[in-house]
Protein backbone atom coordinates (compact mmCIF):
# COMPACT_ATOMS: atom_id res chain seq x y z
CA UNK A 1 0.00 0.00 0.00
CA UNK A 2 2.81 2.38 0.99
CA UNK A 3 4.54 1.97 -2.66
CA UNK A 4 0.96 2.14 -4.64
CA UNK A 5 1.09 5.63 -2.25
CA UNK A 6 3.93 6.48 -3.83
CA UNK A 7 6.76 5.68 -1.04
CA UNK A 8 9.72 4.95 -2.01
CA UNK A 9 12.77 3.26 -0.92
CA UNK A 10 14.14 4.17 2.91
CA UNK A 11 10.53 5.13 3.33
CA UNK A 12 9.24 2.15 2.49
CA UNK A 13 11.51 0.68 5.22
CA UNK A 14 10.98 3.24 7.95
CA UNK A 15 6.81 1.96 7.40
CA UNK A 16 7.81 -1.50 7.36
CA UNK A 17 9.75 -1.49 10.04
CA UNK A 18 7.37 0.26 12.59
CA UNK A 19 4.69 -2.01 11.71
CA UNK A 20 6.93 -4.67 12.38
CA UNK A 21 7.61 -3.21 16.13
CA UNK A 22 4.23 -2.44 16.55
CA UNK A 23 2.97 -5.90 15.63
CA UNK A 24 6.17 -7.38 17.88
CA UNK A 25 4.63 -6.05 21.12
CA UNK A 26 1.46 -7.07 20.22
CA UNK A 27 2.56 -10.23 20.12
CA UNK A 28 5.20 -10.53 23.06
CA UNK A 29 2.55 -8.28 25.61
CA UNK A 30 -0.79 -8.93 24.59
CA UNK A 31 -0.64 -12.27 22.63
CA UNK A 32 -3.36 -10.77 20.61
CA UNK A 33 -4.41 -7.17 18.65
CA UNK A 34 -4.97 -5.64 15.32
CA UNK A 35 -3.00 -3.88 13.09
CA UNK A 36 -4.80 -1.05 10.40
CA UNK A 37 -3.31 0.74 7.69
CA UNK A 38 -4.89 3.21 5.64
CA UNK A 39 -4.22 5.82 3.30
CA UNK A 40 -4.47 9.60 4.93
CA UNK A 41 -5.03 13.08 3.57
CA UNK A 42 -4.45 16.24 5.95
CA UNK A 43 -5.02 19.35 3.70
CA UNK A 44 -2.62 18.66 0.38
CA UNK A 45 -0.47 16.28 2.27
CA UNK A 46 -1.12 12.44 1.70
CA UNK A 47 0.12 9.88 3.71
CA UNK A 48 -0.22 6.63 5.64
CA UNK A 49 -1.47 5.55 8.81
CA UNK A 50 -1.00 2.48 10.75
CA UNK A 51 -3.14 1.58 13.74
CA UNK A 52 -1.77 -1.15 16.28
CA UNK A 53 -4.53 -2.17 18.90
CA UNK A 54 -4.47 -4.50 21.44
CA UNK A 55 -6.64 -5.57 24.64
CA UNK A 56 -3.18 -6.58 26.39
CA UNK A 57 -2.51 -5.71 29.62
CA UNK A 58 -1.64 -2.00 29.31
CA UNK A 59 1.63 -0.29 29.94
CA UNK A 60 1.95 1.11 33.70
CA UNK A 61 4.57 3.64 32.94
CA UNK A 62 4.03 5.16 29.70
CA UNK A 63 6.92 7.92 30.47
CA UNK A 64 9.31 5.42 31.28
CA UNK A 65 8.46 3.21 27.90
CA UNK A 66 8.90 5.64 26.05
CA UNK A 67 12.42 6.32 27.32
CA UNK A 68 15.24 4.48 25.55
CA UNK A 69 16.94 1.64 26.87
CA UNK A 70 13.64 1.05 29.30
CA UNK A 71 12.60 -2.48 28.92
CA UNK A 72 10.03 -5.18 30.99
CA UNK A 73 11.32 -7.75 28.78
CA UNK A 74 15.29 -7.40 29.07
CA UNK A 75 14.99 -6.47 25.43
CA UNK A 76 16.93 -3.10 24.21
CA UNK A 77 13.97 -0.82 24.66
CA UNK A 78 14.24 0.72 21.45
CA UNK A 79 10.78 -0.07 20.27
CA UNK A 80 8.20 2.24 20.81
CA UNK A 81 10.75 5.38 21.14
CA UNK A 82 12.13 4.08 18.00
CA UNK A 83 9.46 3.72 16.23
CA UNK A 84 8.35 7.52 17.47
CA UNK A 85 11.46 8.85 15.81
CA UNK A 86 11.36 7.24 12.20
CA UNK A 87 7.58 8.52 11.81
CA UNK A 88 6.37 11.81 11.45
CA UNK A 89 3.27 11.58 13.28
CA UNK A 90 2.87 9.10 16.69
CA UNK A 91 0.16 8.73 19.38
CA UNK A 92 -0.58 6.67 22.06
CA UNK A 93 -2.89 5.60 24.76
CA UNK A 94 -2.44 2.49 27.00
CA UNK A 95 -4.54 1.81 30.63
CA UNK A 96 -3.15 -0.81 32.50
CA UNK A 97 -5.29 -3.79 32.30
CA UNK A 98 -7.31 -2.05 29.36
CA UNK A 99 -4.62 -2.59 26.52
CA UNK A 100 -2.90 -0.45 23.99
CA UNK A 101 -3.39 1.97 21.38
CA UNK A 102 -0.87 3.22 19.30
CA UNK A 103 -1.44 5.28 15.75
CA UNK A 104 1.70 6.37 13.65
CA UNK A 105 1.33 8.20 10.41
CA UNK A 106 4.02 8.93 7.64
CA UNK A 107 3.66 12.14 5.02
CA UNK A 108 4.86 11.70 1.30
CA UNK A 109 6.98 14.32 0.76
CA UNK A 110 5.77 17.73 -0.87
CA UNK A 111 5.84 17.50 -4.49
Amino acid sequence: MAADLGFAGSELTLIATAISELARNIVKFAHRGEISIRAVQNGTRSGISIIAKDEGPGIPDLSAAMKDGFSTSKGLGLGLPGTRRIMDDFEIDSQPGAGTTVIVKKWLPPT
